[in-house]
């Protein structure tokens, strides 16, 4: 395969779909609404906006899909990164109601966005979540209780760990949810195709255009390195690349990286044999293990972070060794592909939206959950534009804390956290 040029060298590179082109922002130009950052946020928010007949400019600082978005598992799932009995504790049974609703809302957009725009991306049926140990296990069990008698979600049902295991050729896990309410899909591949609809609808995409500078105002002023934007409201949909082009918001995430690997095509049986519904696959490890089968037949999976600016030299190696903790008979099986990317967590793992003045919107913290997530936020950043702000208001009062230590401390204290939770995965029940 000839990867994607641009992009990182990841399977997903190498199987896009042939690219839109789009060229670097020179000179002055005047919008409605200037978006910053071209992922799923920002192309979400661009193409609900234009929909609606509003002028837009997306700037990104590299190509479109170039960050998570691009590189990530693929998993389009309900509900967030917290459970909902977690959610009705932290937030009332009122709120985490709505946030439940929310979230089956967010994978039907990512469908329908899919099929509106005849986006090929893989898409799929289906999400497991395992369990590593036997409180994981009870407490996924209470889960789907909770979830179908509280929050009549039936698309989701208990497996105990024999049905587990014949699913997905391990002894690994004690049992599981199997949501068929759930997707997944080539995540580099949607966002493309989200960016030729948004080009289809009038919006002007400029790639290699790193922001520099913003103001807010009337009007608002974006500069890049060879052209600014004017524009009546901005959008920081930047999320873990944010960097530090708005100091405000770069304490309340933290932005953490994640590796994947894609084997060699797979034989059919095999294939079969590793997945048998299809399914993505995740387990409930704190730093989690996921993975799915690709569209032709190779196993994509997921495992292993680290908090540094650096990535490991042999990332193939490194998350090779969480695969074959779950699949030993993959031992001999050639890696063809193997990278990185950077995603941003809050430290309640819910997503952080809000306004930074009148005219200045952001949206970030997507806690590993976001294709759906990133993807309705972009849908109720356009509501909040267009002046429809019941729901952005709703996820925009959700709790958002500063990491202790602000940007000078959050590593360590990161570090020291995960480290913790780390050794519970090893030894604890």
């Amino acid at each position: 395969m000839k990867r994607l040029q641009g992009h990182t060298d990841s399977y997903y590179a190498a199987s896009a779909n042939v690219a839109p082109s789009f060229p670097q922002l020179t000179g002055a130009v005047s919008v409605d609404i200037c978006v910053v950052g071209a992922g799923y946020t920002g192309l979400s928010t661009a193409l609900h906006l234009a929909e609606r007949g509003y002028k837009v400019a997306v700037v990104e600082a590299q190509q479109v899909g170039w960050g998570a978005s691009g590189r990530n598992g693929g998993h389009v799932g309900v509900g967030q990164r917290r459970s909902q009995a977690d959610l009705e504790k932290m937030l009332g049974k009122a709120m985490a109601n709505t946030l439940w609703q929310f979230s089956v809302e967010a994978v039907q957009l990512v469908e329908h966005l899919i099929k509106k725009h005849s986006i090929r991306c893989d898409l799929k049926r289906g999400i497991m979540h395992l369990a590593a140990k036997p409180s994981h296990d009870n407490h996924l069990r209470s889960d789907v209780d909770l979830l179908q008698e509280r929050y009549g979600y039936t698309r989701i049902r208990y497996a105990n760990a024999q049905e587990v295991r014949a699913l997905i050729g391990s002894k690994r896990y004690l049992g599981g949810q199997l949501d068929c309410g759930s997707l997944h899909l080539h995540p580099l591949n949607y966002a493309l195709g989200l960016a030729r609809a948004c080009a289809a609808n009038g919006v002007d995409l400029y790639e290699h255009s790193r922001v520099l500078r913003y103001r807010g105002g009337s009007p608002c002023e974006v500069e890049t390195v060879n052209g600014r934007v004017r524009a009546r409201n901005i959008v920081l949909a930047c999320n873990g690349y944010l960097g530090k082009l708005e100091p405000r918001l770069a304490g309340r995430i933290m932005p953490i990286n994640n590796f994947i690997l894609a084997t060699e095509p797979l034989p059919v049986s095999l294939g079969k044999a590793l997945i048998t519904n299809d399914y993505a696959v995740q387990d409930t490890l704190f730093v989690i293990n996921y993975w799915k089968l690709s569209g032709d037949n190779r196993l994509i999976f997921g495992g292993g972070e680290n908090y540094t600016t650096q990535f490991p030299k042999d990332i193939s190696g490194f998350v090779r060794k969480y695969m074959l903790r779950v699949y030993p008979q993959l031992a001999n099986i050639r890696i063809d592909y193997a990278w990185g990317g950077t995603l941003a967590i809050t430290l309640n793992r819910l997503p952080n939206l809000g306004r930074l003045a009148p005219n200045v919107f952001y949206s970030q913290g997507y806690s590993g959950h976001g294709v759906p997530t990133a993807t309705f936020a972009g849908k109720l950043l356009a509501d909040v534009i267009a002046g429809t702000e019941e729901h952005f208001d709703i996820l925009a009062s959700l709790p958002a804390h500063s990491f202790p230590g602000g940007t000078l401390l959050r590593w360590p204290c990161l570090v020291l956290g995960m480290l913790y939770h780390s050794l519970l995965d090893r030894f604890g029940r």
